[in-house]
């Protein structure tokens, strides 16, 4: 207890007596910010809050993971190897929905192949949909995830946080990490058309499609659900000026689905400062 003449008070009452009288430290102003950090030997997760509104507008956070240097963590598909982080907000007061994005990963050399994720750190954006617009929101983390160096090791992460409206300190990092989300367009804004090439038990499918800018872009593709593992597009030779050609094996399907079916396919494009999302039927 902190003692004043005749009077004691405890902690936070001494702290809502400092910021009535408009002296509370900034360390203590910018606490509701952030959660403490929930740290592993290669890597630390907390959760941050954006500047918020309020009203009916979703509640914006985030999900920040610090790598050590050389380490990575991953995309939601990982690639040839690795394990996608899964978040659980379970335990959630007042929390109808919450909805993580993920930032625009790059590819790393795993041994023998490619992986997609993420190094240094990464913040992970969430739209937080209150079940009771008003009430008090707490946000509640369990993450499981793998960071990697030549070896991989399994991680696990737990923060909560209140979310209320109001400025934060850490908005500028978060738009930062909403801004690098791609950008869902239909598969015609980027003229991008995909089809098997052959008849073989696992069939090569071309992509040709119109690059942003002129600028070559890396290609990621995932399947209908998660359960798929398609390998990452290889660049190939001969497209025009402001096109680029792309092919992966369909290998990687779910066991019992027909490669020769039709389904369809989420595309990313990733290239200099921007980053595209596509949907389109394999026929």
């Amino acid at each position: 207890m902190i003692f004043l003449r005749d009077h004691c008070f405890r902690p936070a009452q001494w702290a809502a007596l400092l910021c009535a009288f408009g002296i509370l430290p900034v360390a203590a102003a910018n606490a509701a910010d952030t959660s403490s950090w929930s740290q592993d030997s290669k890597s630390a997760v907390r959760l941050i809050a954006g500047s918020n509104t309020g009203g009916d507008a979703p509640l914006r956070a985030g999900i920040e993971v610090k790598l050590q240097p050389g380490w990575h963590t991953y995309w939601r598909y990982p690639g040839d190897s690795g394990v996608p982080p899964r978040f659980d907000f379970a335990g959630s007061d007042n929390v109808r929905s919450a909805k993580v994005r993920y930032p625009a990963p790059r590819l790393f050399s795993d041994g023998g192949g490619q992986s997609i994720g993420y190094s240094g750190s990464v913040i992970f954006p969430i739209e937080v949909t209150p079940r009771q617009t008003g009430k008090p929101v707490i946000l509640r983390l369990k993450v499981d995830y793998a960071v990697c160096e030549k070896l991989c090791v399994p991680a696990e992460g737990r923060a909560a946080l209140g979310l209320a409206p109001g400025p934060s300190a850490n908005d500028a990092a978060l738009g930062a990490a909403e801004a690098q989300v791609p950008v869902l367009l239909d598969a015609a804004a980027v003229d991008l058309r995909a089809r098997r090439v052959n008849d073989a038990a696992k069939p090569l499918v071309a992509v040709d499609l119109k690059t942003p800018d002129g600028k070559p872009v890396a290609l990621l593709v995932e399947g209908p659900g998660p359960e798929w593992a398609l390998p990452i597009p290889k660049p190939a030779q001969g497209a025009p000026a402001g096109r680029q050609h792309f092919g992966f094996e369909l290998d990687g399907l779910p066991p019992g689905v027909n490669p020769k079916a039709s389904f369809e396919l989420t595309f990313t494009l990733i290239g200099d400062g921007r980053a595209v999302e596509v949907k389109t039927h394999l026929d």
